[in-house]
């Protein structure tokens, strides 16, 4: 299960100066009002926009067109996902971008306000009506699903494989047997590698800054990680490369209100149409699929994971 602790760890390394670029909202979480107003560019420019008759009267659709703005609880530190951009103020990520998409199909325009959550506050934030919706790598689980409702899944991570660049031969779990291959100790990667690449001579250090070091002194010639983890990774240190696709299966969904059926099949309506229209993977493309090799993949199918 991601916790987006994780990636705002490894983005901690990175100096944001967020704080001086951030307000509060009452709840005392660091809010961003309008910091994700734009950005996108071209991906937004053919995000579908909802008709008239989709914004039912005294829906939660109505209420947030009327306010012309979409309330997103995220992150602003997380690289690929939703990072602030110091220099613009832009909040920019596969996260932030399906956020700002969502916004344009009720309101017409990218206009959101990014309320800095943590995974420890998310239900409390929906529940409390702070924010709309979640977009923070949400993992869907049928205990979350007692608190809150969750549209989709939207994205399917998981365990993947990051190598040197200009490593070949090395795309699945399968093409580690017989190699050195890195992984954290303790994580969920070491008995995943036991089971596909039974062959494989598995070495392990305390944490992540130390696995991509013994990668990059060729210690192993892969390191198995969460893919959300990887990107990140990749991003800070174009030395290494994510390949092939997550072997593991860990769904995210966009965390709603409990009990707003009607927006949930709204929301829900929405991804339909990203997707099948190619919003979807533009955004993907242009966020993970920057680091993450290969076509965009097909995304999980909506309301295939319990909970969801």
């Amino acid at each position: 299960m991601v916790s987006m602790k994780r990636v705002a760890a490894v983005a901690a390394m990175s100096v944001l100066g967020l704080s001086a670029c951030s307000g509060t909202d009452s709840a005392g979480s660091s809010a961003v009002p309008g910091a994700a107003s734009g950005g996108g560019g071209d991906v937004l420019a053919s995000a579908p926009v909802a008709t008239a008759a989709d914004i039912l009267p005294g829906s939660t659709m109505e209420k947030i067109k009327k306010r012309g703005e979409l309330i997103v609880g995220g992150s602003l530190d997380a690289p690929l996902l939703s990072q602030q951009n110091p220099a613009t103020g832009e909040v920019e990520g596969f996260d932030a971008d399906l956020g700002k998409a969502l916004a344009t199909y009720i309101i017409g325009k990218p206009k959101v306000k990014i309320v800095n959550s943590a995974s420890e506050t998310r239900e409390a934030l929906l529940s409390n009506g702070t924010v709309d919706v979640v977009f923070q790598t949400y993992t869907i689980t049928p205990e979350r699903a007692k608190q809150v409702a969750f549209a989709g899944p939207y994205y399917s991570s998981g365990l993947t494989i990051a190598v040197k660049k200009g490593t070949t031969g090395i795309s699945s779990p399968q093409d580690l047997n017989g190699k050195t291959v890195i992984a954290g100790a303790n994580t969920p990667a070491i008995p995943e590698i036991q089971k596909l690449a039974p062959q494989a001579k598995i070495i392990t250090f305390g944490g992540d800054p130390e696995c991509v070091q013994a990668l990059k002194q060729d210690r192993g010639v892969a390191y198995v990680q969460d893919e959300t983890l990887l990107v990140a990774d990749a991003k800070k240190d174009p030395s290494i490369q994510v390949v092939g696709s997550p072997f593991t299966t860990d769904p995210y969904g966009i965390g709603l209100p409990h009990g707003d059926d009607q927006f949930k099949k709204f929301v829900n309506d929405w991804l339909t149409k990203i997707q099948s229209q190619g919003v979807w993977q533009k955004i993907w493309q242009n966020s993970l699929g920057t680091v993450v090799q290969g076509a965009a993949p097909t995304p999980p199918a909506i309301g295939s994971v319990p909970g969801s």
